[in-house]
């Protein structure tokens, strides 16, 4: 015959079950969250490289062209053109790539390699 103070203890496997479970879910949340941003750090280094050639290669024919071509190369990459520079024959921008809720930043420059760093 059971006690009074058995009743207590009925149950609480459950809540520890579901506790540890929600906590497995938030866990496996994070973890999928950083592989998001962590897939998409290159894609935006790749995105800003290429960007920044493009403008430097045709920065002889002004930076407005030459950021309207680095936007569209960088767009073509999956990301977007958040800041574009070109001096010179000297590009430098910055290029940014989505994943999920994250922004990941990348900064790239290209120019001639005997030109002056202004």
């Amino acid at each position: 015959m059971r006690s009074p103070s058995d009743h207590g203890d009925r149950g609480s496997a459950t809540v520890w079950a579901a506790t540890s479970a929600t906590l497995l879910c938030l866990v496996f949340a994070a973890v999928l969250a950083l592989g998001q941003v962590a897939a998409a750090r290159p894609r935006a280094a790749a995105a800003a490289a290429r960007a920044a050639r493009a403008a430097a290669d045709s920065a002889l024919a002004g930076a407005e062209t030459a950021c309207g071509l680095a936007r569209r190369v960088a767009e073509a990459q999956g990301a977007g053109l958040t800041r574009c520079h070109v001096a010179g024959e000297i590009a430098d921008l910055t290029a940014e790539a989505r994943a999920g809720p994250y922004a990941v930043l990348a900064r790239a420059r290209a120019g001639p390699s005997d030109a002056a760093v202004p």
